[in-house]
């Protein structure tokens, strides 16, 4: 055995010491350095922040499905809904970021929660270690098809506009009091409960337009029971070719939703490597890319930094957009 002198211990000491303060260091806020050794040894828990059966839960549930392989253990899928997201993230986020409990979380939570309501309590970006991003789902505006308003332009005319919304802090809410602010048309939200009592709301002429996802309204628009005003996304959309988007009706609105998986801050990195390799491999696999087709959901292939970025770049620029243009979500929930 052999023995140390005391300047030999005191240097060990001071050295196991620095590795502590690195290890701490690397881990705090984000994802930290390696760690999960032979990782996943046991079944992957995924949190859906919404009831079965919607669109998160679908793409999920494919997702999860396609995962097993090449993670090489089960998955278990959760259903935890409310507080549009945070209910489910304050429970997965606030777990040990040993990567078995993991949460697909929509943008909105991020980008548009805060500016209807000031949480001190509120998840933030730092809390989370991003993995991947999944899907980008857009808007459209729709009318009944017997409205007197058959184009963006008609809002104008309408002096006042009663808007439905998938809820207070969505997308939805926030792409029509943009697009009312620059036309300097007196809007007045009417949040619903997602999109399913929304659709009933707009075609049963309770609300004078509504903002949906694509797969909430496609039949209806295709059946002519909804006029389709405008889309809200950077581009015409294959499944609409004829709805021109609001960018091109003069009016710089493009709001949509994003959904991506994220660990809680502090998962090692090679953890994080692993989870995100699988989940590219399940990505590309053919139940995944039907049920993205079938709802008319476009991929978000971006890696976690990218993930982050997008979450800081629409959360300042939506904050900008409503400040510039005196939107006032809060008083709209």
């Amino acid at each position: 055995m052999r023995i140390l002198s005391s300047r030999s211990t005191r240097g060990a000491a001071l050295l196991a010491a620095a590795a502590l303060v690195l290890s701490a260091c690397s881990v705090q806020g984000g994802s930290g350095g390696e760690g999960g050794g032979d990782y996943p040894t046991r079944a992957v828990e995924f949190t859906v922040p919404t009831e079965p059966g919607g669109s998160t839960d679908l793409i999920t549930r494919a997702l999860t499905k396609s995962l097993e392989e090449p993670l090489g253990q089960s998955t278990v899928v959760v259903n935890k809904p409310g507080a549009n997201g945070k209910i489910a993230g304050k429970d997965v986020f606030s777990s040990n970021p040993d990567g078995y409990r993991l949460a697909v979380m929509p943008q909105s939570l991020f980008a548009v929660g805060p500016l209807v309501l000031d949480d001190p309590d509120a998840i933030q970006l730092e809390d989370m270690t991003f993995i991947k991003g999944l899907a980008v789902e857009d808007y459209v505006m729709v009318v009944p098809a017997d409205s007197p308003i058959k184009s963006v332009e008609d809002l104008k005319k309408a002096g006042s506009v009663k808007y439905g919304t998938t809820g207070a802090g969505t997308g939805s809410q926030l792409a029509q009091a943009l697009l009312l602010g620059l036309q300097k048309v007196r809007g007045t939200a009417v949040p619903f409960d997602g999109g399913g009592p929304t659709l009933t709301a707009v075609l049963g002429g309770k609300v004078d337009a509504a903002g949906l996802q694509i797969a909430e309204a496609y039949e209806q628009i295709r059946a002519g029971e909804l006029r389709a005003l405008a889309v809200f996304s950077e581009k015409r959309l294959e499944a609409l070719p004829d709805v021109p988007t609001a960018t091109e009706l003069g009016y710089d609105v493009v709001v949509d939703q994003r959904r991506f998986v994220a660990a809680p801050a502090g998962l090692p990195d090679d953890v994080r490597d692993k989870l995100a390799s699988a989940i590219d491999e399940a990505t590309r696999s053919a139940e995944y890319t039907k049920v993205l087709e079938d709802s008319y959901i476009g991929r978000w292939d971006a890696d976690g930094q990218a993930v982050g970025e997008q979450l800081r770049k629409a959360r300042d620029q939506f904050k900008t957009m409503t400040t510039e243009l005196g939107v006032n979500l809060k008083g709209q929930s």
